[in-house]
């Protein structure tokens, strides 16, 4: 390359060092020497600087995924119903006939969501105590002499007004297909949202076994089936409840349907559903194949502590148990017949998180579990860590919880679409080390805040505190800028750099 006047100079680029080229003038040689020098300082300094503020490079977490499909990408779109599970419950609501079902439906959900663990008697004895030395204390004060009976008349007063009074859920036909109208689609969803998380980041893992805990309307068997297919081969559904087994079994095997026309049908006698008209028939159609095969009803666990399962739910079944010694022998148990992973799931209040947090502390500390059972147990999703929770130490608790959306079953005034807020814990019998990418990505644990040229992300780190992290171009580099722009809240973060974080 030449100028094309006298003393003009060229600016080139070759090998990755900027030269200036000059022409006759011999201080052509000095300039370029003194530039070359300064270039290279610039080069170094550059890539010092590039490693320092990038702290990982496209090549190293997206492995050609574009930025917007990320590896640490959970989250799903939209979920709905399987179209089997779907059509075959409107059938069941549309022969039950129940009066006042979507009011029932909307009553039950809110007493579900704002239902609370039963008291233990440890926890109880400690009130009854306080209670009575504030009773004594009043009376001192005010002067007067009261006698054994009387506090003790005030003590279960006060208990009565100010403790939870659990029951359990007795369900009979009837309840289960408001159950059913209820927390069908949100159920489903929370299950298949969790297993996303399996599905994505173990993509090698391919269940062969499913138990089912406390498996109410058989979603988590929908559920997996819609993830790993036929893969599975052996599926128990353990459920207390003999009129919900039967329901969840009517769900697998559907029902009698027949194409009528409007004309040759009465209005009671058929249900109109995307141009198909399914017909009540009065037998249960009991000699009907189910459409997920190879799953089995059972009311109780199964004895033998050799039967394993690759994959174990338990969803929304936990804080149905009476007290919290039942909680821990069960979950003991579920852990036992485990052989990969063990999901559970609750509603995202601070109850089902707390009761989560109980189950994943008890597995990773209780020396009871370890006498039992001296295999690896690590967490899988979604804490990046196995400390304490941090949301638990702060005040007022706020839980861990996430949303997906989804759509519900359509039933008259339903809406079209709903969000489902879920909290849960998957555990593995790998070691963290072991247990596939992303375990030491931070989890986005708020809504994502998207904003000119940097982005607000709350996250749960690795060193077991949560961050404050606003993600620019500049100071994490563009790959991890643009992951933080198309990620959401449920989703990972490749950001590794602890100094880049503001503890919240």
């Amino acid at each position: 390359m030449a100028c094309t006047t006298h003393g003009a100079a060229v600016l080139c680029q070759h090998t990755s060092v900027v030269r200036i080229i000059c022409r006759v003038s011999p201080v052509g040689c000095v300039i370029e020497n003194s530039f070359l020098k300064r270039s290279a300082t610039f080069q170094i300094n550059k890539s010092t600087m590039s490693s320092a503020v990038h702290p990982q490079s496209q090549v190293d977490f997206l492995h050609g995924a574009p930025h917007r499909k990320h590896p640490g990408v959970t989250n799903m779109k939209t979920l709905r119903l399987p179209e089997q599970l779907q059509r075959a419950a409107q059938s069941v609501v549309l022969s039950a006939q129940i009066k006042g079902l979507s009011d029932r439906a909307q009553s039950l959900t809110q007493f579900l969501w704002s239902r609370k663990r039963p008291v233990d008697d440890l926890t109880l004895r400690q009130r009854a105590t306080s209670l009575e030395k504030m009773v004594l204390q009043r009376a001192k004060e005010r002067g007067e002499d009261i006698d054994d009976d009387h506090v003790k008349m005030k003590v279960l007063s006060e208990l009565k007004k100010t403790t939870y009074h659990w029951t359990p859920l007795r369900f009979n036909e009837e309840l289960g297909v408001v159950y059913m109208a209820a927390r069908l689609a949100g159920g489903y969803t929370a299950v298949r949202r969790a297993l996303n998380e399996i599905l994505i980041r173990d993509p090698s893992f391919a269940p062969y076994s499913l138990l089912d805990f406390g498996s109410g309307l058989g979603t988590a068997v929908w559920a997996s089936h819609s993830c790993w297919g036929d893969t599975l081969k052996e599926m128990v559904c353990v459920e207390s409840s003999g009129p919900m087994n039967v329901l969840a079994e009517r769900l697998l095997k559907g029902t009698v349907k027949k194409t009528l026309s409007p004309a040759s049908a009465s209005v009671n006698s058929w249900f109109s559903f995307e141009n198909i008209f399914v017909w009540r028939s009065t037998d249960d159609n009991q000699n009907a194949q189910p459409h997920i095969k190879q799953v089995y009803f059972r009311q109780f666990l199964p004895v033998s502590p050799k039967v394993q399962f690759d994959l174990v739910v338990g969803a929304f079944s936990l804080s149905e148990l009476a007290s919290k010694k039942d909680r821990v022998e069960t979950l003991l148990t579920l852990w036992r017949k485990t052989s990969s992973y063990l999901v559970l799931v609750e509603n995202g209040t601070k109850e089902g998180h707390q009761i989560l947090m109980e189950a994943r502390d008890t597995l990773l500390k209780t020396q009871e579990q370890k006498a039992l059972d001296s295999r690896t147990a690590s967490v899988f999703a979604p804490c990046p860590h196995e400390m304490m929770c941090p949301k638990l130490a702060r005040l007022p608790t706020v839980p861990c919880n996430f949303n997906q959306h989804y759509h519900p079953l359509p039933l008259p005034g339903s809406p079209v679409r709903q969000t489902e807020t879920f909290s849960y814990v998957i555990l593995s019998r790998l070691d963290r080390k072991e247990a596939g990418a992303g375990q030491d990505w931070a989890r986005l644990v708020a809504p994502v805040l998207r904003r000119p040229r940097h982005v607000h992300c709350h996250t749960c780190h690795p060193d077991g505190q949560l961050h404050h992290e606003v993600v620019t171009r500049k100071k994490h580099g563009r790959d991890v800028y643009r992951c933080a722009r198309s990620s959401d809240w449920g989703d990972q973060l490749p950001i590794i750099q602890q100094e880049a974080a503001d503890p919240e």
